[in-house]
């Protein structure tokens, strides 16, 4: 099915929320542990105000099917030029190429700004999104520890550095 990329709107608010709840739910992929309401993905969409804090959505037949994001990478001014970049798919989507367009689409843009480095943080094990990742480049930057508990166990977590 083609894959049509476009920017976010209010009205994907509650799609991005079913997407990020599943991961949420069951996997320790995100280390949020409860569920997110669509008024907090309202809330969070307002971080995208400038080139280099982006949202892009991916739909097919008209369905939101995942989103791709630059965020702040640290609050602290002196990082401005470096940047979060996550993905997140509807878990049906998954394996069907639509990460790698979503991501290959935010990474262009992002390409055309005074962006200097981007960073993927990554639980661990997640063996499709640090394959993705080194598809476009990141290299591993380095490796927490036991940094997160969900699950009653411990995750470790991957950082990877692109640089643009």
């Amino acid at each position: 099915m083609p894959l049509r990329i476009r920017g976010a709107v209010q009205g994907d608010a509650e799609a991005l929320a079913g997407i990020y709840n599943h991961y949420i739910l069951n996997t320790h992929i995100t280390f949020d542990l409860k569920p997110v309401s669509s008024d907090n993905r309202l809330r969070w969409m307002e971080q995208f105000d400038n080139p280099r804090h982006r949202l892009v959505i991916g739909e097919v037949e008209d369905q939101v099917i995942g989103y791709a994001c630059s965020t702040r990478f640290r609050t602290k001014p002196a990082y401005e030029r470096s940047v979060e970049t996550t993905i997140y798919l509807h878990h049906e989507a998954a394996g069907q190429g639509y990460g790698r367009a979503l991501y290959g689409n935010l990474l262009e843009a992002l390409a055309t700004t005074d962006t200097k480095r981007c960073y993927g943080v990554i639980a661990l094990p997640n063996d499709a999104s640090v394959g993705l990742h080194k598809q476009f480049g990141y290299v591993e930057v380095g490796h927490l520890t036991e940094v997160g508990y969900k699950f009653d166990q411990h995750w470790d977590t991957l950082w990877l550095e692109k640089r643009l």
